[in-house]
């Protein structure tokens, strides 16, 4: 092993220690050793103890010590001993850890300091100590932590640092959250990292975002006391509160006041607008939000009013969708604004591709220094898509540290998404030290985490990065689908040169089974566009069916094996979800095999003219032929889906002659959060001339729209034994026309989505 690195040390102060001791111990070993190194380990033997700072039990340095004492261990095969200040031993070298009460390091500063042949090791609190202890081994000894469980550790019969050690680092970024089971489920790893345990630490469980609703249910007060509410159009509706109400301030305040006696160990509570924009619109609110130029100036104005009542909490508050554009009143001190850039586009850094982000942030920062950023990471409706934005989170990481943000929140997918593990390393790593080179972390993290497999994984990334970049308009959007990237990074040609490196990637590890495990698991979000590129039909290879020489239908074979795959690889890796909407992966599987029994049959209605009574908006081109283009809609409701806002789907599909029917079926998405619900009932009608139509038969909506409907679901409404003599069918779908009241679009107008018409 080499000597262990000491360059580009910063230079602070030394630690103050037991000034009797050190001098005995510079009498003994002062002029016996090189002047050039410390050899803390040597040919198998070491010379070293660990002693703890200041009183063992009340500083809390012990987990530290053992920490540096196993890897040490892990290195060298030799166990440091672990003594307190008052049991280290004269004739031995030493290693401090800890702090002194009157040292002048802050809170989260760090120092790793020589002085002669002694280590020191230290930080302003426990955490710090910790934090130096996960860095000394880091920089100096060439640990690397990739994953739980998985650590690249050098292996050495002797262990020397260059003198002089002198590094000390201040991390800018205090509060480090990345929303990822990784770190949440292996607290060990997330020390490692330095990063947060939970998503929300130091909030009351039951109220860390989105909270109206549980301050004053709808089931509780609406139908008595609709004024609590927001006033949308011409009526109350519990999408939010009236901010203005006073009494709504007396049953915020009182249910804050509960909540924090129920939890006297939780130090900060959220107080914020429910997840959606039907904000108040009475006239007092509106006043105010007129005058402070955003309905964030409400909400400030109602926030700093509770805070008020609770100085030595902190009262969280959303800046998120209507909130977001400051307003003029300053928060409070004790009021934590939490900003969130949900709407960004993620093909570039925040501040080339969301300016009015960065400008609402730099206006924050005016109005505050108490600022917690909420970012996001990933693709939420397609957890396993391939999702290229690796390359904008140094950018944005470093503009939130640049404008003072202290706490940032990285919303990952929590559970395992696209390439999961080195998304977390990644984003870890650069909240630590934002100045950290991108490419090399990515770099170092392929090559150790795959082994000879990750050259090809490392060119998988940087390909499909560089096809992005290749297309300066894409709008890469948390709520998209991949769907969206058929003609642009993930075309079928991309889409086979993605393959092909993950081909040789798992070829390169045949051998190596664990190895080959975790290649396998990076390559779910390639096999995942492949599935959804051949239920679009992408190309002559990507179809869901292929014909048999002698004409009959099968599945393509490529989606055979895909799906083994897929359904081997999740279930090795634990991997459930597919989105935030609790779309599970059994279910996708499901789907899928309906649709492949769908595309297995055949279909009168294939490639027929379409004609629309109604109008289409956004959605598929709003072109009427995707109901008979034979490509399925997938899960969510960009692929392929033909979509109705606010009114009902009407058409008639043109059989280009009269034939026999006995089946029709007409499938609809629901995602139940994006204000997509399945129509009240869809009913067809039958035509030899396309004027005279009878009636063929009503199909009601088996699933009728509750509080706990399943959120993301596709229904098929069909109509058997017809036994008629047709041409045209007419086919009318019945929008719910808007939301329940309860629900948190209420007010607005539903969509119904559509696709694939099929008829036998």
């Amino acid at each position: 092993m080499p000597l262990l690195k000491a360059n580009n040390l910063l230079k602070s102060p030394i630690m103050k220690i037991n000034l009797t001791i050190i001098l005995v111990i510079l009498l003994v070993f002062g002029t016996s050793c090189s002047n050039k190194t410390i050899d803390l380990v040597e040919k198998g033997a070491s010379d070293y103890e660990i002693v703890l700072r200041g009183d063992t039990n009340e500083g809390g340095y012990y987990k530290s010590a053992e920490v540096l004492q196993t890897y040490i261990a892990k290195i060298s095969q030799v166990k440091l001993p672990i003594v307190s200040e008052k049991a280290q031993n004269v004739g031995k070298h030493k290693i401090y850890i800890g702090q002194e009460s009157d040292s002048e390091l802050g809170v989260h500063q760090l120092h790793i300091q020589s002085e002669n042949k002694y280590l020191f090791i230290s930080g302003g609190s426990v955490a710090a100590v910790n934090n130096a202890v996960y860095e000394f081994m880091e920089k100096f000894m060439d640990c690397e932590w990739l994953a739980p469980k998985v650590e690249k550790i050098p292996k050495s019969t002797s262990i020397s640092l260059t003198l002089p050690v002198d590094y000390s680092y201040t991390p800018e970024i205090t509060t480090r959250t990345v929303h990822s089971r990784l770190y949440y489920e292996n607290t060990d790893y997330a020390d490692k990292q330095k990063v947060t345990y939970e998503a929300f630490p130091n909030y009351i469980p039951k109220a860390r975002v989105h909270t109206f609703h549980r301050f004053v249910p709808e089931e509780l007060f609406y139908k008595t006391h609709p004024e609590y509410y927001a006033w949308r159009g011409d009526k109350r509706l519990p999408t939010q509160l009236c901010l203005t109400n006073e009494s709504v301030l007396a049953i915020v305040k009182d249910s804050v006041r509960a909540m924090f006696q129920r939890n006297p160990e939780a130090s900060v509570i959220s107080v914020s607008q429910d997840d959606n924009q039907q904000y108040c619109q009475c006239g007092q609110c509106s006043e105010i939000d007129e005058a402070e130029g955003s309905p964030s100036g409400t909400m400030i104005q109602f926030v700093n009013k509770v805070a008020q009542d609770f100085p030595d909490k902190t009262i969280s508050t959303l800046a998120y969708q209507h909130t977001r554009k400051p307003c003029k009143t300053n928060p409070r001190d004790n009021v934590l604004i939490t900003l969130c850039s949900i709407e960004c586009d993620r093909s570039g850094p925040i501040e080339e591709k969301c300016t009015d982000f960065a400008d609402d942030l730099k206006g924050w920062g005016k109005l505050t220094d108490n600022i917690r950023i909420w970012d996001y990471t990933t693709q939420f409706t397609n957890f396993l898509a391939p999702f290229p934005n690796l390359h904008t989170l140094k950018p944005n990481i470093e503009l939130f540290r640049n404008n003072g943000a202290k706490w940032i929140f990285e919303q990952h997918s929590n559970h395992p998404s696209e390439l999961f593990e080195l998304r977390s390393y990644v984003t870890a790593k650069l909240l630590w030290n934002p100045s950290l080179e991108l490419d090399s972390l990515v770099t170092i993290f392929t090559n150790d985490y795959y082994g000879e497999a990750g050259i090809f994984v490392k060119q998988y990334v940087d390909a499909i990065h560089a096809r992005l970049q290749d297309d300066p308009d894409f709008f890469l959007f948390l709520y998209g689908d991949p769907s969206q990237a058929f003609d642009s990074y993930l075309s079928a040609d991309l889409l086979k040169e993605y393959s092909g490196l993950f081909d040789n990637a798992e070829k390169a590890v045949l051998d190596k089974p664990e190895i080959l495990k975790r290649v396998r698991t990076a390559r779910l979000g390639v096999d995942y566009a492949v599935l959804e590129a051949c239920r679009k039909g992408l190309a002559k290879e990507y179809t869901l069916v292929v014909k048999e020489e002698g004409g009959a239908t099968k599945v393509n074979p490529i989606v055979t094996e895909i799906l083994d795959k897929f359904n081997e690889t999740t279930n090795q890796g634990a991997i459930t979800l597919m989105n935030e909407m609790g779309f599970t992966v059994d279910e996708y599987l499901n789907s899928y095999a309906k649709a492949l029994d769908v595309a297995k049959q055949p279909n009168k209605a294939l490639n027929k003219k379409v004609t629309l009574l109604t109008k289409p908006k956004k959605y598929a081109n709003e072109d009427p032929q995707v109901l008979t283009d034979g490509a399925l809609g997938g899960n969510g409701f960009y692929a392929n889906w033909l979509g109705f806002e606010g009114n009902h789907l009407e058409a008639i599909v043109d059989l280009g002659q009269v034939q026999p029917i006995n089946t029709i079926s007409l499938a609809f998405l629901q995602v139940t959060n994006h204000v997509v619900f399945f129509p009240t009932k869809v009913t067809y009608y039958g035509s030899k001339d396309n004027l005279n139509y009878s009636k063929l038969g009503v199909v009601p909506n088996s699933n009728p729209l509750t509080k706990l409907s399943k959120v993301n679901d596709i229904q098929y409404f069909d109509v058997n034994e017809v036994n008629e003599q047709l041409r045209y069918v007419k086919i009318k779908a019945e929008n719910l026309g808007q939301p329940p009241y309860w629900h948190h679009a209420a007010g607005t107008p539903s969509w119904i989505f559509a696709d694939e018409i099929l008829i036998n």
